[in-house]
């Protein structure tokens, strides 16, 4: 007899799962799908209560604070007219509406701009996301369970994905004596930027910092946002050593070349804390988390801008100038 063919329902199954897998190794993948409907935004950030909700965009819809726009976002960041979204012959596009603080596209200055699938639309500190692929429904529910494993301001992991990753691989290490390693790291003096500059300089700058250091990490690793200004690095069959290694190269990247924001320069460094796993060593999570946490405590001690390792000593100094203000870790 012939082998049983897979069921409708079944293939239904396997293909979302398979879309499943894809998003949660990447985050920023762009899956195309096949019917025609409405396109529609999708606010991804902030994290409240309009957080996934789905805008329909059949008509010409107003983004801004006014309680007449389309659609209504009650942030001070945003102008009562913001922004205007409109379809013309089978595209559409996002206008300014001489806002103060601009409507960007893909982090782009947007004026007037064709938006494309799975463009990311910001409006002062609001994010949305465009969706016009052929099966909306379909993408639609791809982009909410984006949400549950990516941190949207930054477009990489979240704290919730970090924790579910971290627990299966030091449950990988100890069971078959493998090394593991994890770096945390933050930003310095990150407070000052937001009280200086804003939270929409600050946004910018955690923004900046993802994409810059996204493409140093492997596929088999893990890059997230463990939360705040605070970011984690989780290192699959990489001892204490090569941790470091890495450490210094991200420090590196990120002290050498200021930021930009608006056109002023912002000069940026990081501190960082590593762990590895030890022959014979099982650690929780929290274990885990709070010795990498403790280095990165030390590094700040120490004058920030500068890489501490397991053993409590510096694996290299960086810039000494920022060693101030005693007792304040931000």
């Amino acid at each position: 007899m012939s082998p049983k063919q897979a069921t409708p329902c079944a293939q239904a199954a396997t293909a979302e799962a398979e879309r499943e897998t894809e998003v949660a190794r990447n985050p920023n993948c762009t899956i195309r799908s096949t019917a025609n409907q409405t396109a529609c935004l999708v606010q991804i950030y902030p994290a409240n209560a309009g957080l996934g909700r789905r805008h329909r965009l059949d008509q010409p819809a107003a983004l801004g604070r006014d309680v007449d726009c389309e659609i209504p976002v009650d942030d001070a960041s945003v102008s009562r007219y913001h922004a205007r979204v409109v379809p013309r012959d089978g595209d559409y596009y996002v206008t300014d509406l001489r806002s103060t603080n601009g409507t960007f596209v893909n982090d782009g200055r947007a004026l007037l701009r064709r938006l494309a699938d799975g463009d990311y639309v910001r409006v002062g500190n609001h994010i949305f996301r465009f969706l016009a692929g052929g099966n909306i429904e379909a993408d639609y529910h791809e982009e909410i369970f984006r949400l549950t494993i990516t941190d949207a301001l930054t477009a990489i992991h979240n704290k919730r994905h970090l924790l579910d990753f971290l627990e299966r691989e030091l449950t990988r290490t100890a069971r078959h004596h493998r090394p593991l390693a994890l770096l945390l790291f933050d930003i310095d003096h990150f407070k000052a930027i937001n009280d200086t500059h804003g939270h929409l300089a600050g946004d910018a700058v955690l923004r900046a910092l993802a994409t810059r250091l996204r493409g140093e990490t492997r596929r088999d690793e893990l890059f997230a946002r463990y939360g705040g200004e605070e970011f984690a690095v989780v290192l699959p069959e990489t001892d204490l050593e090569g941790a470091v290694r890495l450490a210094e190269r991200l420090r590196k990247l990120v002290a050498v070349h200021p930021f930009e924001h608006n056109g002023k320069s912002l000069p940026i460094t990081i501190s960082l804390g590593a762990t590895a796993t030890g022959a014979g060593e099982t650690f929780s999570v929290e274990q885990f988390l709070a010795q990498a946490d403790e280095k990165l405590y030390q590094a700040k001690q120490q004058g920030r801008n500068r890489v501490v390792a397991s053993d409590g000593e510096p694996a290299e100094a960086g810039n000494q100038t920022s060693a101030k203000a005693k007792g304040n870790w931000v």
